[in-house]
């Protein structure tokens, strides 16, 4: 692959989580290719260690790990799976996430005849789940959180290292629909900015990358239909991005790029870098 930044990471060990999917799998190759030791972290064996596979194919060097970020023994396995393999995390990029049905309304606004409860497809606020809405927070920030602990300790000890968190536009204005992934990202955004303060005397940087609105597995079916065109909130979301697309996952490795270059942003810890095409800044009118 061509990345945007001629960044030298050669002597790096990159740890990213959800290291398979469609956004993260383009990170951890532009991560590869520009010299680091990937470790590919994934819950799905098979597709991590088959990302690390393409990797190691285009001449970089990688792992898959199996890993489950809400899980402690989980992450402590991948922990020792990447100190035996590479060293030391130099470079973690917390990109495991999603969101869940259980956490979802049916509809964008709540109107009086959706109390009566007489439409069983109909999905309200009253109808959300505490498990499904602890899983969404659990995904997306307790995730964060233990994977950090997990392999931040070692950037401490040495006195350097990177966490790029991954958060979202819904972190700076909620999307209808969507209350437990919105919030979860917020906090997301929030501990970024708390770990960066917490974290700057023993020299690690904490930031995030807040991706607007790139089609991946998980929302393809909600933006897009069978043949291919936009879904009416597919056809709100690209009229509400001044840039008129979606983003490609190539649009998110200026930033990933950026912020893990020690030599290009030394003196940037405790921000959240909207990658949206604008969707956060306009207004709708």
């Amino acid at each position: 692959m061509s990345v945007p930044l001629n960044v030298n990471l050669t002597g790096k060990t990159a740890v990213v989580t959800g290291g398979a999917g469609v956004l993260c799998g383009c990170m951890v190759r532009a991560l590869g290719e520009c010299g680091a030791r990937v470790a590919v972290l994934d819950l799905r064996e098979d597709a991590a260690r088959a990302t690390a596979k393409e990797i190691a194919e285009a001449g970089g060097t990688a792992i898959g790990v199996a890993c489950n970020v809400l899980e402690t023994a989980s992450l402590q396995q991948a922990h020792a799976r990447v100190i035996e393999a590479f060293g030391p995390c130099d470079i973690l990029v917390n990109g495991a996430g999603g969101n869940h049905p259980q956490g979802t309304t049916s509809k964008e606004f709540l109107f009086p005849d959706d109390l009566e409860g007489s439409d069983p497809a109909i999905k309200t606020f009253y109808d959300l789940t505490p498990d499904g809405v602890q899983f969404v927070f659990g995904l997306n920030f307790l995730g964060t959180f233990l994977t950090t602990q997990a392999f931040s300790r070692d950037m401490a000890e040495r006195g350097h290292g990177t966490v790029v968190n991954i958060s979202s536009m819904n972190a700076f204005t909620p999307l209808t629909k969507i209350p437990a992934y919105s919030a979860a990202k917020a906090a997301v955004s929030n501990f970024t900015l708390w770990l960066a303060v917490h974290m700057a005397k023993v020299g690690i940087r904490v930031n995030a990358i807040a991706p607007g609105f790139f089609l991946t597995e998980q929302n393809r079916s909600l933006l897009t239909n069978p043949d291919g065109s936009m879904t009416p909130r597919g056809q709100t979301i690209v009229s509400h991005t001044p840039m008129g697309r979606y983003g490609t996952p190539d649009d998110l490795l200026g930033a990933l790029l950026w912020l893990v270059s020690d030599e290009a942003s030394a003196f940037v810890t405790g921000t959240v870098i909207p990658v949206d095409g604008g969707f956060s800044a306009f207004s709708g009118v």
